[in-house]
């Protein structure tokens, strides 16, 4: 897993082997299209879905997810 910068904040992106399988530039289920104002969020976020993959869960990312892992909106 990678951070990335994006315009207006962070992203992350998570590759297998070279192949990029998630690139998330901005907040996943808000209703805003904006970027994680930290690498740290974007850090916490991406954390979240790899260990979601490895334990073979969906890598989707809930509201309460975000609220859990205190992610700034």
């Amino acid at each position: 897993m990678a951070t990335f910068k994006t315009k207006s904040g962070w992203g992350y992106s998570i590759a297998n082997n070279d192949r990029i399988l998630i690139k998330q530039s901005v907040i996943p289920v808000i209703n805003e299209t904006k970027s994680f104002f930290t690498e740290k969020d974007a850090l916490k976020v991406g954390s979240l879905v790899v260990d979601k993959l490895y334990k073979g869960l969906s890598p989707t990312v809930t509201k309460n997810d975000l609220i859990l892992l205190k992610i700034k909106l």
